[in-house]
């Protein structure tokens, strides 16, 4: 399937089932700021070029494992914040991981930026039946790379994986009392 919209800055924008690319480069200030793209129901982030990439909202599923994993942070860490749909700069351009724990500290450190340049601590994706496998170990490598300290995965069914640098983990290390499985029901 293609999908051709006029903007009014003159893009084109391509489609397909899984992306839609748009053909020109915009900063993360204005894709955030552009009235345009806050009307189209898609996740939107950046590559490496500057170029946006836009993929389809999650399941409703994925939304409640998102929330519960942050209220369970909200809940069992201090000194901080969870956050949602956390926007953090990389070398492969702006990506929003489903969620976040950042403390006051390094949240203070980007005032008025809308996008992190420093990863929060904790950064988690929440898988999809779309993910590979390859890409959810690109977003650990690129968070790591960004100064984040753990990286967690929320599998399909609420199960956890803990890493940080080195490697996959038992358990969290900044947040040892967080369950295993994120239990929905």
């Amino acid at each position: 399937m293609r999908v051709v919209i006029q903007h009014a800055h003159g893009a084109i924008v391509l489609a397909s089932e899984r992306h839609v690319r748009y053909a020109w480069v915009m900063n993360w200030t204005e894709i955030c700021e552009d009235k345009l793209l806050a009307t189209l129901p898609y996740r939107i982030e950046s590559d490496r070029w500057g170029h946006i990439v836009m993929s389809p909202p999650p399941r409703s599923r994925h939304a409640e494992y998102q929330t519960e994993i942050a209220v369970l942070l909200r809940h069992l860490k201090t000194g901080g914040r969870s956050i949602t749909e956390c926007p953090v700069q990389t070398t492969e351009g702006v990506k929003a991981m489903d969620v976040a724990w950042v403390s006051t500290e390094r949240r203070a450190s980007r005032p008025n930026d809308p996008v992190y340049l420093i990863a929060p601590e904790i950064c988690v994706e929440v898988e999809s039946r779309s993910n590979l496998e390859a890409e959810l170990m690109e977003r650990r490598r690129l968070y790591f790379e960004q100064g984040a300290d753990e990286c967690w995965v929320c599998g399909l069914n609420g199960e956890m994986s803990f890493f940080n640098p080195m490697g996959q983990l038992v358990q969290s290390k900044l947040c040892p009392g967080f369950p295993k499985i994120v239990l929905l029901d």
